[in-house]
């Protein structure tokens, strides 16, 4: 990150905690926090502008207090992208070029798109690999388990019953998400870096669950 950006960093941080600590806890603060460890190190890797993909990851979704309390009816991708500029300008940055590229990770960084907008510069594309990446492998299983149970939904079911389901239901369950989103999201990753990390998150998804559905039907006993 460079100056003026590495100083107004913290208190970008705090407003931004100020907000999402306002949500459920798999999509809250801590979720930010690592989309952020994963958008620095990709940046590092791949040579982007880190202080663009910093401070994008950091915001990309402020938006989705107001998606929740919509349950989903608005897009957080939209509504961040609306609030960045205001954010950005009220903690003293000026550059509008520096803003308007933040604007656009925050607004194409979904995976559920509602826009045909798609993650047009390196920035976007590694802040748009840092969110996937946090809804896969062991902290993806255990955020898909924490919605599940946040919304009241079984600890396990069949592929069947998850797949015939509707969102927000007792089948949606966090196989029910690995089954619609999860297992396919390595196949959307658009950086190199984003696509090496992963893989190995995705084989950990697909063995994980494969023994779930074993311990499930009393399968594994000869394992």
């Amino acid at each position: 990150m460079r100056e003026p950006y590495d100083s107004l960093f913290p208190t970008l941080q705090a407003r931004a905690k100020t907000i999402l600590e306002r949500l459920p806890h798999c999509h809250g603060w801590d979720h930010t926090v690592r989309v952020w460890h994963n958008a620095r190190h990709i940046a590092r890797i791949e040579g982007a502008d880190t202080a663009a993909t910093e401070y994008a990851a950091l915001l990309h979704d402020i938006g989705r207090v107001t998606e929740f309390e919509d349950q989903g009816k608005s897009c957080h991708a939209t509504l961040g992208a609306q609030q960045v500029p205001d954010m950005l300008r009220e903690i003293g940055v000026r550059d509008v070029d520096f803003i308007d590229h933040v604007v656009a990770c925050v607004q194409t960084h979904r995976y559920r798109r509602r826009t045909a907008m798609r993650p047009a510069t390196l920035e976007a594309k590694i802040v748009f690999d840092a969110d996937k990446l946090d809804s896969m492998g062991a902290i993806g299983i255990g955020r898909a388990f924490h919605f599940a149970g946040r919304v009241g939904a079984r600890v396990h079911n069949t592929q069947e019953e998850a797949l015939a389901s509707e969102s927000y239901s007792t089948e949606d369950t966090a196989y029910r998400e690995f089954l619609v989103k999860l297992r396919l999201l390595h196949e959307a990753l658009l950086t190199d870096e984003g696509k090496r990390m992963g893989e190995a998150r995705h084989r950990f998804m697909v063995d994980f669950f494969a023994r779930l559905n074993l311990e499930s039907e009393g399968e594994d006993y000869c394992s």
